[in-house]
C-alpha cells in the first residue's frame, strides 16, 4: 500500500466526522517536507457546496488522524480543500454533485449546455433552453461546470 492510499484510509472516516467524503489524496514533495492535499466534498446526495466550517472540521480531524497513526513518518504539510468548480466532471457522482449547476457536456462531437437537474440512472437530466434533454452518461468524452457569476438557485 502506498502513502497516499495508507492517507485516504485515514482521512475517509476523519472527512466523514464532519459530513464529508474524501475525494482524492496527492503527496508531492514540497523542499525538505511533504505536502499532502486531500481534497474532500459533500456527498453525492447533497446539492450546494461545502461550508469552511465543515472544511475547518474535517481538516483538524484529517490531521489528528494521520498525527496519531504517524502517516506520514516524516514532516509534512497538510492542505485540504474541496474540489473547485474548475474540476471536470468524469464520475458519476461528480455529476450528482453538480445537480442545479449550468453544465458544459462533449456529446458525440457536439458541445451542449444546459442546467443539470438530475441524474437518472446513467442518464443526465438536462433543461437545455427550456427543453428537457437526457444525455447517456457514457456518451460524454468532456464536462464542465459553467461559472456563473450570479447564479439564480
Amino acid at each position: 500500500m502506498d502513502i497516499s492510499d495508507r492517507i485516504a484510509d485515514l482521512a475517509a472516516p476523519a472527512a466523514q466526522e464532519a459530513g464529508l467524503v474524501l475525494d482524492s489524496v496527492t503527496v508531492s514533495p514540497a523542499g525538505k517536507r511533504s505536502r499532502v492535499t486531500v481534497t474532500v466534498d459533500l456527498p453525492e446526495t447533497e446539492v450546494g457546496s461545502a461550508d469552511l466550517d465543515r472544511v475547518a472540521d474535517a481538516s483538524r480531524a484529517i490531521g489528528a488522524a494521520l498525527d496519531a497513526a504517524n502517516v506520514p513518518s516524516t514532516p509534512y504539510v497538510l492542505e485540504v480543500s474541496t474540489p473547485g468548480t474548475d474540476r471536470p466532471l468524469t464520475e458519476r457522482r461528480h455529476f450528482l454533485r453538480a445537480r442545479t449547476r449550468l453544465v458544459e457536456l462533449a456529446v458525440d462531437g457536439e458541445a451542449v449546455t444546459g442546467r443539470l437537474i438530475d441524474v437518472d440512472g446513467d442518464s443526465l437530466v438536462l433543461d437545455v433552453d427550456g427543453e428537457r434533454r437526457e444525455v447517456a452518461l457514457g456518451s460524454v468524452t468532456a464536462a464542465s461546470i459553467v461559472v456563473e457569476p450570479k447564479r439564480l438557485d
